[in-house]
């Protein structure tokens, strides 16, 4: 089919269209700058960025942007035009290398912890060369990092971009132990896979709960949820396969590898998942798709749900990291090829994420956590809190042979028979596959499942690059100490599966036998983001970034401000919303049904009826959680009155919120929901959860 081939990548200025409007020497000094990070001259930067605009007008746009990604989680973008006056009286479309390489927008409203004052408002966007520039809502968006005046990082790429350097660095140096000199670079490469939830825009316009926060702060469990299991892989409504058709070719318009679509377990829950890019690459993607989601639901009547956890009682929406590494001459160092166990140079790698994992299992913890993903880990519909790593029998097998200097058989190989003769054979994996485990081997990579759906996944590969690196640090600097480089390899792994062996578990994640034996193990189990939160700043975190080069101090103290500032904002916005509900919505409801059968009582009364006991009874069960209601407001409100002083430690109110403000509003919903099964439907405000999941 040709379409999509056409199709494909014809809003990126990619390779392709480089080659087409760049001369020979002006395309070839672009790729070494591209290649090797080198200084890219000014009249370079004229010649790209005249070729870029005369391409872009050519495709319809008007405008260009510095796109970039700061501490929001959200992407940021202020456009200017191509127009530049003439003498005359007219205009020409002008751009020139100084403003494709640098922009200046406001850097005093956005988050930065405390690196910049309201007064300071110079920041930088810096144009990232390894991303392509590509054309969006009929502008041409510039990939960029964006810094502040003093040259702090203010957004979520320039660490990325430095940890990926840092993982190269010390890659490079373990592979030319191995004698590998053909390799140049090493990269990590990640596919996300992203769950959303899609409902009717209507029902959602008549949620304040969900306008405000992407959650429902109230309703009640419908008769059926997931119970059935029938949703998983389903037959795709009319609906939303329109949008689905709809989003994979924007996606693709856009370079961008949308691969598989399918219903996932929850009523109205979807999932995107794309092919790997490199790590920075995929991080630009994953955030055009959440918000081409967005986009094109509306288009089709619909409103896109990115919360972790949209709808109580069913599960949450995550997104899986799939994460690997690899050299420019496309070698997976994660590959085990048909032997593993006489893979050296996997193994090693293999045991360098083990240590790192292990090692680094409280920064992984937090680079997960958010209020939206506490109410997804530790359910079952997500890992649990503790990390640890599956690796499969096989794998785990000859981890454990090597640590017992034992002889190792393989199995692995052997076709897989299934009792159907006219099937095909094909060989059984190494491993299985592991839904319950946080960081799981599937194959050829790591899948970290605890993401939460609305992250950008920069922050947790930011943490594994960074951990990967320094474990391969240590590695370098022990095996280039050594003459016999095999010999002192051998001593090397053994040791590593000997002192990291704990944070493998290959069982069922969910059980509570799990968070005992994690206990035992020493593994730590850091059940809120507010309890992980202190981990980010601990002396071995900012050890491991600062010795890297991927954070400063104050960048990482920076990073915790506004994270746990995050936090209490986001739990202050969803109390103060509870609180606006129940009196303007859920109480009047409440009022408005208590009179209609009072009014039934009166009437009877007057005309010497007798009240049935199911009226009288109703009646007396609604005054009574109404009055229940009132009471969980007020209780609710006057938390938020009495919340931590300004001047305290924000670990501090975070911890309030936590502690005091969330439990308050868990009182609140569960009073608000029983009424929800009791008020008449034409009383309550709210659609309910039935209408919300199954209108679609």
């Amino acid at each position: 089919m040709k379409r999509i081939p056409e199709m494909f990548g014809s809003m990126v200025f990619n390779e392709t269209v480089m080659q087409e409007r760049l001369s020979k020497e002006v395309y070839k000094a672009l790729r070494t700058t591209m290649r090797l990070g080198t200084h890219l001259e000014l009249d370079i930067a004229n010649a790209v960025a005249n070729a870029m605009k005369e391409w872009a007008v050519e495709k319809g746009a008007t405008h260009f942007t510095h796109w970039f990604q700061p501490m929001t989680g959200q992407t940021a973008e202020k456009h200017d035009s191509f127009i530049s006056p003439t003498k005359d009286g007219k205009i020409i479309m002008e751009f020139s290398g100084k403003e494709l390489v640098r922009g200046e927008p406001d850097a005093s409203s956005f988050p930065s912890g405390g690196l910049r004052c309201t007064f300071e408002a110079r920041g930088y966007t810096v144009w990232d060369i390894t991303s392509y520039a590509f054309i969006k809502d009929g502008t041409l968006c510039i990939p960029t990092a964006f810094c502040s005046y003093s040259g702090e990082a203010l957004d979520k790429k320039t660490p990325l971009l430095r940890s990926m350097e840092a993982i190269n660095k010390q890659a490079m140096r373990i592979l030319k132990l191995f004698g590998n000199d053909t390799a140049k670079r090493v990269a990590t490469t990640v596919g996300p896979e992203q769950e959303y939830f899609l409902i009717d825009k209507e029902l959602f316009a008549k949620r304040p709960d969900l306008i405000y926060t992407g959650r429902t702060l109230f309703g009640a469990c419908p008769p059926k949820g997931q119970e059935m299991e029938d949703h998983y892989f389903g037959n795709i409504k009319p609906r939303v396969a329109a949008f689905m058709a709809e989003l994979d070719e924007e996606l693709w318009k856009l370079g961008i590898l949308a691969k598989t679509k399918h219903n996932e377990v929850a009523p109205a829950q979807h999932e995107m998942a794309p092919i790997f890019s490199t790590t920075n690459i995929a991080t630009d993607h994953n955030q055009l798709t959440m918000e081409l989601m967005k986009k094109i639901a509306d288009k089709h009547n619909l409103a896109c749900l990115l919360h972790e956890k949209p709808f109580a009682g069913v599960n949450g929406s995550g997104k899986h990291n799939n994460w690997s590494i690899s050299t420019d001459t496309g070698v997976n160092l994660l590959e085990p090829g048909e032997t593993p166990y006489e893979n050296a140079q996997f193994i090693l790698f293999l045991v360098a994420v083990v240590k790192a994992v292990d090692d680094y299992q409280n920064l992984l913890r937090i680079s997960a956590g958010s209020a939206g993903n506490d109410h997804r880990l530790g359910a079952n519909e997500a890992p649990p809190a503790i990390i640890s790593i599956f690796l499969g029998d096989e794998l785990t097998a000859i981890l454990e042979a090597i640590e017992k200097n034992a002889a190792y058989s393989a199995a692995s190989n052997k076709p897989m028979e299934i009792g159907v003769s006219v099937l095909p054979h094909f060989p059984k994996d190494a491993t299985d596959r592991n839904r319950t485990s946080p960081f799981a081997f599937t194959g050829n990579k790591f899948e970290f499942r605890m993401l939460g759906s609305t992250f950008s996944i920069s922050g947790p590969n930011i943490v594994l690059n960074t951990a990967v690196a320094e474990t391969l640090r240590v590695f370098a600097d022990k095996l280039e100490a050594n003459e016999n480089f095999y010999s002192a390899l051998a001593v090397l792994v053994k040791e590593t599966i000997e002192a990291h062996k704990r944070i493998i578990f290959n069982g069922n994640n969910y059980s509570d036998d799990w968070v005992d034996e994690a206990k035992k193990r020493g593994l730590s189990n850091l059940k809120t983001v507010v309890d992980a939160l202190p981990e980010f700043v601990s002396k071995k975190s900012v050890s491991l970034f600062t010795s890297h080069g991927v954070f400063t101090e104050t960048e990482i103290h920076s990073r915790y401000e506004i994270l746990t500032e995050g936090y209490c904002k986001t739990i202050n916005i969803e109390a103060l919303t509870m609180a606006e509900m129940s009196k303007n919505l859920l109480i009047p409801a409440c009022v408005a049904y208590q009179n209609e059968l009072l009014k039934l009582l009166t009437r009877k009364k007057d005309f010497g009826e007798l009240s049935s006991k199911m009226e009288t009874a109703l009646l007396a069960k609604i005054t009574k959680l109404s009055d229940c209601l009132w009471t969980k407001t007020e209780r609710l409100e006057d938390a938020l009155l009495k919340r931590n002083n300004q001047d305290e430690e924000i670990i501090t109110q975070a911890k309030y919120f936590r502690e005091t403000v969330f439990a308050a509003m868990t009182e609140l919903r569960i009073v608000a929901d029983e009424l929800e099964t009791i008020v008449a439907k034409k009383h309550w405000p709210l659609p309910s959860y039935g209408e919300l999941l199954y209108s679609v």
